[in-house]
C-alpha cells in the first residue's frame, strides 16, 4: 500500500500525491485521476502498478480547487467532479503532472490516465518531454486534440459503446496518428476499467491492463519491442 506525500509545482502550488512502490524501482509511472480525485479506485490502480515493479505517483490535481477532494460515482459526484475540473486549467494540471514526474527521479517514466486523466496524459505526451510512454484510457478530449504532435509513443483504449466518445472521433485519432496504438473494446462503455462503476467490464479491463503493462515495460526499457 502507498502513502500520501506533498509536492510543489513550478508555480509554487503545493499539492498532495499518492505514492506507491519502491523509490529504487527501475521504472517510474505517473497515474492521472478521473474527475473524482485521487480516490480509492486511483489508489488501487497505483498499487497494482507498484506490484508490477513501478515507482508510482498520482498527483491530486483537484487540490488547486478543493484540497483532498475524493468523490464516488453517483450522479451527484459526477456533477461535483465536473465543477471541480472546470476550476483546474490544463496548464495548471500539466504543471502538477510535471512536478509529479520530476519527483520520481532520473528513471524512465511513463504516464497513464483515466477519463479526464486520459486526456491529460495525451496533453502531457505532447506538451512535455518528460515521458517515454503515454497511455490514455477513455480520454474524452483526445479526438478534439488529435492534431497534437506527440513526443513519445502513445497507446489509447476506448469502449465501443462509450456515448461520450463517438467512434468517429476515435477513427479520426487513428487517421491523424497511425503510429499510435488504439484499441476499442467490444460492448464496453465509458469507465470500463473502474470496478466501482456500473460500466465496469472485467474482460475489457483485463485486456487493456495487460496491453498497458506490456507497452510501458517495452518503452521504459524492461523488455524488447
Amino acid at each position: 500500500m502507498g502513502t500520501m506525500i506533498s509536492l510543489t509545482a513550478a508555480d509554487g502550488h503545493g499539492f498532495g500525491a499518492y505514492k506507491a512502490g519502491p523509490d529504487d524501482a527501475a521504472m517510474g509511472l505517473v497515474v492521472i485521476q478521473e474527475i473524482f480525485g485521487v480516490n480509492g479506485h486511483i489508489r488501487d490502480a497505483c498499487d497494482r502498478f507498484a506490484a508490477q515493479g513501478f515507482s508510482v505517483v498520482a498527483p491530486a490535481l483537484f487540490d488547486r480547487a478543493d484540497k483532498n477532494a475524493q468523490l464516488g460515482y453517483t450522479q451527484d459526484d459526477v456533477q461535483a467532479g465536473l465543477a471541480l475540473r472546470a476550476k483546474v486549467s490544463e496548464a495548471a494540471a500539466i504543471a502538477d503532472i510535471a512536478a509529479a514526474a520530476l519527483s520520481l527521479g532520473g528513471k524512465p517514466i511513463g504516464i497513464i490516465g483515466y477519463c479526464w486523466g486520459g486526456t491529460l496524459a495525451w496533453h502531457a505526451a505532447s506538451k512535455t518531454q518528460l515521458f517515454k510512454a503515454g497511455i490514455g484510457w477513455y480520454g474524452g478530449g483526445i479526438p478534439e486534440a488529435k492534431d497534437a504532435i506527440l513526443n513519445c509513443p502513445v497507446q489509447l483504449h476506448f469502449g465501443e459503446t462509450d456515448h461520450g466518445i463517438p467512434l468517429d472521433g476515435v477513427e479520426a485519432v487513428k487517421a491523424a496518428h497511425p503510429e499510435v496504438e488504439v484499441f476499442v473494446y467490444d460492448g464496453a462503455g465509458h469507465g470500463f476499467g473502474c470496478d466501482q462503476r456500473a460500466s465496469y467490464d472485467a474482460v475489457a479491463y483485463a485486456k487493456a491492463q495487460e496491453r498497458s503493462l506490456a507497452f510501458l515495460k517495452t518503452h521504459l526499457g524492461q523488455t524488447t519491442a
